[in-house]
């Protein structure tokens, strides 16, 4: 079947990158696990391929689907989203200035922190990017780092908006004749590119953990950038290729396969994500604090969520506050019968976490805090389970912390 950026996100993402099989007629594509291919002479291969780490079939299947999903030119598959994000900031100059979210994801935060140093690569945190960026941004700064919704907090960024503000500081940087030129890059991890697309609405770069709702199954560690920058590519390709860390073959046949229902997933995770929001809010002053979802009407960007958001979908992720503090957050995922305690998300099944003592531990405290990632703060990752059963659950386990 002939595939173009014209036709619709479902059939997107049943075809993009799939195509029969011109020896077999195999609808579904083949695994190919060899690491090398034969030349014809040296230098010359029989095909498209020479060496695995380089391009591999699978690989360049989930790539060109991906791009197609999130309407760019370019995507390059890496073996988890931690590499993606190491391979994007190494292709900065040493010397290099960044600006990010202060809640980003923990291990985001790591890498800024504690790796981004050795190449000389300087992170600088703000929790309100949209007013800040003007004053914090130096002639140094080559890359701003946003997520929206952000990890674990759920904190939507005007992506248009900042998108907007790099730009005219692009412009007013080529007509001073400051050859360092700025990006932004945009993990949109927790929208998947169907509720989502950074690139429509001016970021430069996306990344994607692809362990989480791309691939959707939680059987696959692999993370992916899409770009629509030639220049980006360029050295983004050259890199993927150069550190070499990559998905092997049968992750990204794996992620390509899953990939093909997101849109279906998606959707179901953001009824059942409504759902279990909107019962959480009307616990607010009893066993709850505060809920953050972006589909609440009351949601404070809901605005910008609509303007975003395919549908104005919230997505299927929540995060509230519960009362009685850390204690209470421990006892709650402990007591639930369907939310599995488990750190990762966007799978088919609903997940539970604290990220204060789980995903976001290595961040002090106070830096914690100052970015809303209190103690007694509760990550869902909704799946796709029943809608009644699901909110059940979430009650039944509000009972029990409050009881204890």
């Amino acid at each position: 079947m002939t595939v173009d950026a014209a036709q619709k996100f479902a059939t997107l993402a049943v075809h993009a990158g799939s195509k029969p099989d011109a020896a077999t007629g195999a609808v579904i594509p083949a695994i190919s696990l060899s690491t090398t291919f034969g030349q014809s002479r040296p230098a010359v291969p029989l095909g498209e391929y020479e060496y695995s780490r380089s391009a591999n079939p699978n690989r360049d299947q989930f790539e060109t689907a991906v791009a197609a999903l999130e309407q760019g030119k370019y995507a390059l598959g890496y073996s988890s989203g931690s590499a993606a994000t190491a391979n994007v900031l190494q292709a900065l100059a040493p010397g290099s200035h960044v600006v990010s979210i202060g809640d980003v994801y923990g291990g985001t935060h790591r890498y800024f922190t504690k790796v981004a140093h050795a190449h000389n690569v300087e992170v600088a945190f703000t929790n309100s990017i949209e007013t800040e960026l003007r004053d914090i941004i130096t002639d140094k700064t080559s890359l701003v780092w946003i997520e929206s919704p952000s990890n674990p907090t759920l904190t939507v960024t005007d992506i248009s908006l900042v998108a907007s503000f790099i730009a005219d500081e692009r412009a007013a940087r080529a007509a001073a004749g400051n050859e360092n030129s700025i990006y932004l890059v945009v993990d949109n991890t927790f929208m998947s590119p169907y509720i989502q697309n950074p690139l429509t609405l001016g970021a430069d770069v996306v990344v994607h953990s692809v362990t989480k709702y791309i691939n959707g199954h939680s059987d696959v560690v692999m993370g992916v950038a899409i770009t629509s920058n030639d220049i980006v590519h360029e050295k983004l390709r050259f890199l993927q290729n150069a550190l070499g860390a990559i998905p092997s073959p049968f992750d990204s046949w794996l992620a390509h396969r899953g990939l093909k229902t997101l849109h279906l997933r998606s959707r179901a995770a953001s009824t059942n994500a409504q759902a279990v929001a909107e019962f959480l809010e009307n616990a607010i002053g009893s066993t709850v604090e505060a809920v953050s979802y972006p589909g609440l009407k009351s949601y404070p960007k809901r605005a910008v969520v609509v303007k975003q958001h395919r549908d104005g979908l919230g997505g299927g992720m929540v995060s509230f506050r519960i009362k009685g503090g850390a204690e209470a957050a421990a006892k709650f995922c402990s007591s639930t019968k369907i939310f599995t305690l488990a750190e990762s998300l966007g799978g088919i099944e609903s997940l539970c976490e604290v990220p204060a003592a789980m995903t976001h531990a290595g961040i002090p405290q106070d830096k914690r805090e100052a970015s809303g990632v209190f103690d007694n703060l509760i990550r869902l990752s909704v799946g796709i389970e029943d809608t009644e059963d699901l909110v059940a659950d979430v009650a039944q386990a509000l009972e029990q912390a409050a009881s204890a």
